[in-house]
């Protein structure tokens, strides 16, 4: 199973850096050949999948990007091509922080990237986000505007969504989309969701296996939907483009926060009526 386990952006393990902000330094002459050797298996691997299966924004992404699969790329280097691009940086971390920090660096347009990498026993099982989750999943979408202009409300918003008592409403947003959205392109679904372009087998089995609903989009039905975080999701949601994300980094969400008080969570599995279903999913791998 290819997962990465993460509840929130908050702490795991209890390291605190020296730093407020808690970036470090990436440190990128000392990672090792073995390291980079890992990020060689897992670039090659995962780029075999992506025609066919990865939006045209991310595949446009990867390609404009210093990422290939001879070294673990250097944050620097990516920063320089984003800032021209879209005013983000890549900033070294050394795996999940605090909820505060996380969106502090999104409404600041810089992107948290875990340091490490996964040891070659993990390849397809990790407890946090690694170095090639943060930047093989992640980075390319941010070459995109709309990417970039969401992922900087989003993270002005998870400000407000915490001083409210809102985040867990809003974190689902962020993990039907950022972490594991699907998009309608060219008449077929396609991927732009990180936690699956990242994952070997998930990227397979979020297109094509029976077992998950595939659902459009619809924001309040987002909200209210929960998720899986220790296997494949039983639900993904489809959105008609990449710039439907526009319209929810206008958005002001403390009106739908309130509304929705009284409605009842969905589970992740759970079909409603209303739903525009692209596949109803016979739910076999979660039996």
């Amino acid at each position: 199973m290819d997962q990465i386990v993460s509840e929130k952006h908050g702490v795991v393990g209890g390291y605190v850096p020296e730093r407020p902000d808690w970036t470090i330094a990436q440190d990128w002459q000392a990672y090792s050949s073995e390291e980079h050797g890992v990020w060689r298996t897992l670039f090659e691997r995962q780029v075999a999948l992506m025609p066919g299966r990865a939006c045209q924004a991310y595949m446009d992404g990867l390609r404009d990007l210093p990422i290939d699969a001879d070294t673990i790329p250097d944050f620097e280097k990516l920063s320089d091509v984003l800032m021209r691009r879209t005013g983000w940086q890549v900033v070294a971390v050394p795996g999940m922080v605090p909820n505060d920090v996380f969106f502090d660096h999104l409404a600041n347009r810089r992107f948290p990237a875990g340091q490490f990498i996964r040891k070659a026993h993990e390849l397809d099982y990790l407890q946090e986000p690694d170095v090639f989750h943060d930047v093989f999943g992640h980075v390319p979408m941010m070459m995109n505007p709309v990417m970039a202009d969401f992922m900087q409300a989003y993270g002005e918003g998870g400000l407000r969504a915490d001083r409210l008592g809102e985040l867990d409403r809003l974190a689902r947003l962020y993990w039907y989309t950022v972490e594991f959205g699907l998009v309608e392109e060219a008449g077929a679904l396609r991927i732009f969701g990180a936690g699956i372009l990242s994952s070997f087998s998930e990227t397979r089995f979020a297109l094509e296996d029976a077992s998950p609903n595939r659902i459009g989009f619809d924001l309040r039905r987002v909200m209210r939907t929960l998720y899986r975080i220790d296997d494949f999701q039983e639900s993904y949601f489809v959105l008609p483009s990449i710039d439907s994300l526009l319209d929810f980094a206008r958005t002001d969400f403390a009106p739908i926060y309130d509304e929705l008080h009284n409605t009842r969570d969905l589970a992740a599995a759970e079909v409603i009526e209303g739903d525009r279903v692209f596949t109803r999913g016979t739910g076999e791998r979660t039996r």
